[in-house]
């Protein structure tokens, strides 16, 4: 059952504060928003003062939040990406005595959607379809998506910023004189509820992209290639971008692909960055240690996970009125990768002198 502490936590009051706005104690003195607040978050954890009439058992749910994974666990812990982010979920849930649990992955071939009904609040890792979106909300109206990189109709959402960071990047690297600017990233992917991929996106950095050199009307420089963001796949797409006709001058894609390209330009004998840039995201611990040192934007996504957890906390012990879109903002750390583009002067060629010559 929910404890007094447990209600002042969530409530963000002291307990000596709740036992006498539960106990309707006359003297005590508090603005009307906190106390109405206390009584809220009291009716929905069901709390008590009866010891003979306890709250019903599901209380207890009411204080834990499902984190649905997207990803299998290898990829989840080995990731420093959602390795913070599920760090972040746990320390803030720990704060506000609040209970993580994973019922099951997307990815599973076993699992019931109908068990997200017991809990307070649902955290989901990536886009699903409008259909399952619907579907899951009929079961638990409290479901916030983090990492997604894009607006979901009538959702909570908690996302990044990488949208809006693309265009500084490429605003970055403008005004450092590169206008044949490639970008190199994959899909993304829409999954029902059975955990297949029911359709592929354009990622929205791609599409930033394509945006941003039709305004600054650079679209003779517009080339997007679209692989399954592996490094495998970035290496291919790193020889095929040396045979463009006109070869570009700065390289933008994530930190997995960055190794990829990285390699490519090497064997090929390309200078990184008199030659061509590279900038990516995500900017893991190796970008620091590469030859040259990788520019990349970093995401604080154990900041992420707080935040979606406190926003969980919020949806159980409140009414919000209107689904919220969370960004959080990200750092482009610039290092040795990007320089400024060199213009270099053809040699005029000798025109050959004809005067005083004898036929």
């Amino acid at each position: 059952m929910a404890s007094i502490r447990d209600i002042a936590r969530i409530a963000g009051v002291s307990p000596a504060s709740v036992s006498r706005i539960l106990n309707n104690d006359p003297t005590f003195r508090i603005n009307e928003a906190s106390r109405a607040r206390v009584i809220e978050t009291a009716k929905r954890l069901h709390y008590s003062k009866s010891q003979k009439h306890p709250g019903p058992k599901q209380t207890d749910n009411q204080l834990s939040i499902a984190l649905i994974m997207r990803y299998n666990k290898s990829r989840e812990i080995t990731d420093p990406y959602f390795l913070n982010l599920h760090k972040g979920i746990n320390e803030e849930a720990k704060k506000w005595h609040l209970r993580i649990e994973q019922p099951f992955r997307i990815e599973d071939d076993d699992k019931n959607w109908a068990d997200l009904a017991k809990f307070g609040a649902v955290l989901i890792e990536g886009e699903m379809t409008p259909a399952a979106i619907k579907q899951i909300q009929s079961i638990n109206p409290h479901i916030i998506f983090i990492d997604v990189n894009t607006n979901i109709h009538n959702c909570n959402i908690v996302r990044n910023d990488f949208v809006e960071e693309t265009s500084h990047i490429l605003d970055t690297l403008y005004n450092l004189g590169h206008k044949n600017i490639v970008y190199i990233g994959g899909k993304s992917l829409v999954l029902d509820l059975d955990g297949k991929i029911a359709c592929e996106k354009n990622d929205l950095r791609e599409l930033t992209h394509l945006s941003w050199m039709k305004l600054h009307n650079l679209d003779q420089y517009c080339h997007s290639f679209i692989t399954d963001w592996s490094t495998d796949s970035a290496f291919e797409a790193g020889k095929k971008i040396l045979k463009l006709q006109q070869r570009p001058t700065a390289v933008v894609g994530s930190d997995p692909m960055a190794l990829g390209i990285y390699k490519a330009f090497n064997d090929a004998s390309v200078n990184i960055p008199n030659n061509i840039s590279v900038v990516s995201f995500d900017d893991v611990d190796i970008n620091r240690f590469l030859t040259p040192t990788l520019s990349s934007v970093y995401m604080n996504t154990e900041e992420m996970g707080k935040t979606a957890v406190r926003l969980a906390k919020d949806l159980i012990t409140e009414y919000i009125q209107i689904p919220l879109t969370i960004t959080c903002h990200s750092q482009l750390n610039i290092r040795d990768s990007i320089s400024k583009k060199k213009y270099y002067k053809r040699k005029a060629s000798k025109a050959l002198n004809f005067r005083g010559l004898l036929f």
